[in-house]
């Protein structure tokens, strides 16, 4: 129990931290829920959306799981997708994935089964179009084979249709440095059109 109730004591520090700096803060932030930004990332508690970009809370919306997948079967993740589409109306949905990611090297090892083998289905079937890959490598690819699966989704392909500017974008983080690097796989337009990538 003390560890939770150290959380709750870190809370009120970092509450009053905020008021003392800011007193405005928390009215204006009541008030604030209108992000451009969708951000699709690992569970990893080591890639906090909001730090690593530099954002406040209410200027990025945030769904995570096990090696950042898009699964059209996801009820939780296809919700937000939908939330973040057509009522908060986000420009950009980022994917991004990160180096030395858990989910990866597990399957890469073949050391998972049951459930989360099901989850990472997606990784496996990259992983078997890829001789002699290093986990590096298969994290960059999962993340464009997500970004490939996002652009395809019936939500996504909706909003397109109807003309709205909204651009996919597939992105890696490196723990050991800090740094996100831009994998050149953004999509902004329908697929049976020319793809233009986004800039």
């Amino acid at each position: 129990m003390k560890d939770i109730i150290k959380l709750l004591d870190n809370n009120r520090e970092w509450a009053g931290r905020v008021r003392a700096e800011n007193p405005d803060f928390f009215r204006k932030l009541e008030k604030q829920q209108s992000p451009k930004y969708l951000w699709i990332g690992c569970s990893d508690s080591r890639v906090p959306a909001n730090q690593i970009t530099g954002l406040l809370p209410g200027e990025v919306f945030v769904h995570r799981n096990i090696s950042n997948q898009v699964v059209n079967t996801d009820m939780n993740l296809m919700c937000v997708l939908q939330y973040a589409i057509e009522i908060l109306r986000v420009k950009h949905i980022i994917v991004c994935g990160h180096y030395g990611c858990g989910g990866i090297e597990a399957i890469m090892k073949n050391k998972v089964s049951g459930l989360l083998e099901h989850w990472l289905d997606n990784v496996k079937t990259q992983m078997s179009k890829h001789r002699a890959i290093t986990d590096d490598r298969m994290c960059e690819l999962n993340v464009t084979a997500q970004v490939r699966n996002l652009s395809n989704n019936t939500i996504v392909q909706k909003a397109w249709k109807q003309g709205r500017e909204l651009h996919i974008h597939g992105w890696i983080y490196s723990i050991s440095n800090g740094l996100i690097k831009d994998l050149k796989v953004s999509q902004n337009e329908l697929k049976d059109n020319p793809v233009r990538r986004s800039r």
